[in-house]
């Protein structure tokens, strides 16, 4: 029986090109990028190259770009890392000033008084479950946003969600279940406003950019020793980059956006981006965080690590470096990037005639929304807010396992909760019922993906729900 493959947004196949590109790695260029020797210069070299190439595409310095794991420790490094820089920073602060505050008083605080973050109802499990854990041991207050019917977040939440405690907000750019796209200009935009408006209310004097020193050292016209009762915030750098503060942060997972969106992080304006290799056509087992500024402003770091040892990384993720990982990883982000434009419009393409258009050459093929009008499309309508390579569906009870047995690999959604059998918390906070949050089933196309393919999948489809 032939097999067809439409989970694209669970992992995808490595490309050919980004195997070649390894295989130097396994035998030729082995050594330690931490070795001093030939052997481990040449490793060095071909990492830093990959940096570089990376950050390029992106739009950052080649040091605020990461090597992780995974995108789930790149989430989970945004999250713990930022929390645990914030109490670290606390407890100089509280040296500095001889005030005797034990180090869990962040833990023991009330729920007033712990460091705010914020995300959304429907992020992917390695947000929400660090968020989670986060919560219950008492080291931050977390706010969940709410979603609407088609799963955008709620921006009028957002803005009375924001407060002076408020250390991250972190929102996923574009959904793994249902392909919504989120606003994120307009996230940013917002939590900009708020930290001009935060920090303009709590510091009086005007503060002047010295352009010979840049963006992180400013001038002050008040006079020399003047202080404000009114201050903790500015002393701890938490307000607005441009006014020289950094609280909130803003940090996105864009692990699906990366194919088919603009990931250039001075267009989104976000602090720190989670993106993952296996999502591009690129080995398993890496991934990579932007940092903006090096993790630092100020004299203070707004992250630090969660993973110690040998200080990898910029210190941020130590453990010797996954040098085929890496450099597979910068060939797939390459190729992504140039194959951006043309894969967008392909898949749209199949998108819209899987779903409404009739093939007159072919009587079971093309539009399944007009040969069953019961069907259910979740999420965002076909369009703009929505990516090109995404359909969830529902209709029918066991429709996953109908076309597994019939050669065809779709999904219930996030392949890292998929074996647990429980309803889409993503359905769920958009309101869907808990059996169609359980029976729902998504279809990913990717650069494989042919018209044939997806006339072949109708078919089958037509069969089965007939």
């Amino acid at each position: 029986m032939k097999k067809y493959y439409f989970d694209y947004a669970s992992t995808t196949p490595v490309d050919s090109k980004v195997v070649n590109a390894m295989k130097p790695c396994y035998s030729g260029i082995f050594g330690n990028p931490g070795s001093i020797h030939r052997f481990g210069q040449e490793a060095s070299a071909i990492i830093f190259k990959s940096r570089n190439s990376l950050a390029k595409l992106i739009g950052c310095d080649y040091r605020e770009v990461i090597f992780t794991g995974s995108a789930t420790e790149a989430n989970n490094l945004a999250l713990r890392g930022t929390l645990k820089a914030l109490i670290q920073n606390l407890k100089i602060k509280n040296q500095n000033d001889n005030l005797k505050i034990k180090n869990n008083s962040a833990k023991r605080g009330s729920e007033h008084s712990r460091p705010r973050i914020i995300t959304s109802a429907i992020e992917h499990e390695s947000v929400l479950e660090t968020c989670r854990d986060l919560e219950e041991e008492g080291l931050a207050e977390i706010v969940y946003l709410p979603v609407s019917k088609s799963g955008i977040v709620d921006l009028k939440k957002l803005k009375t969600s924001l407060n002076e405690r408020t250390v991250l907000v972190s929102i996923m750019y574009a959904n793994n279940e249902i392909g919504a796209i989120q606003p994120l200009f307009e996230i940013s935009k917002i939590i900009n406003d708020f930290k001009k408006r935060n920090f303009q209310s709590s510091i009086t004097p005007d503060f002047i950019e010295d352009p010979r020193q840049g963006r992180d050292n400013f001038q002050t016209n008040s006079k020399k020793g003047e202080t404000h009762n009114d201050q903790k915030n500015w002393e701890l750098g938490i307000g607005n980059w441009e006014l020289g503060t950094m609280y909130p942060l803003f940090h996105t997972d864009a692990v699906q956006a990366f194919n088919y969106l603009d990931c250039d992080v001075g267009d989104l304006g976000v602090d720190m981006m989670s993106l993952s290799s296996q999502k591009i056509y690129g080995p398993k087992g890496v991934g990579c965080l932007y940092v903006k500024n090096f993790g630092g402003f100020r004299g203070n770091k707004f992250i630090s690590s969660i993973i110690t040892g040998g200080g990898q990384e910029e210190g941020l993720r130590s453990g010797t470096e996954n040098v085929p990982g890496i450099v597979g990883f910068s060939k797939a982000i390459e190729i992504a990037f140039n194959l951006r434009e043309i894969e967008n419009k392909r898949l749209k393409k199949l998108q819209e005639y899987f779903w409404v258009n009739i093939n007159p050459t072919h009587n079971l093929c093309g539009g399944i929304k007009k040969r069953f009008s019961k069907i259910v499309l979740n999420g965002p309508k076909i369009g703009v807010d929505r990516l090109p390579n995404n359909i969830n569906i529902y209709l029918q009870k066991n429709l996953i396992f109908k076309l597994d047995l019939a050669g065809f690999a779709v999904s219930g959604g996030s392949a890292c909760s998929a074996r647990l059998a429980k309803p889409s918390h993503v359905l769920r906070a958009m309101g869907c019922s808990i059996e169609k949050s359980s029976e729902s089933v998504r279809i990913s196309f990717g650069r494989q993906t042919t018209k044939q393919e997806v006339d072949r999948l109708l078919k089958v489809m037509h069969s089965i729900l007939k």
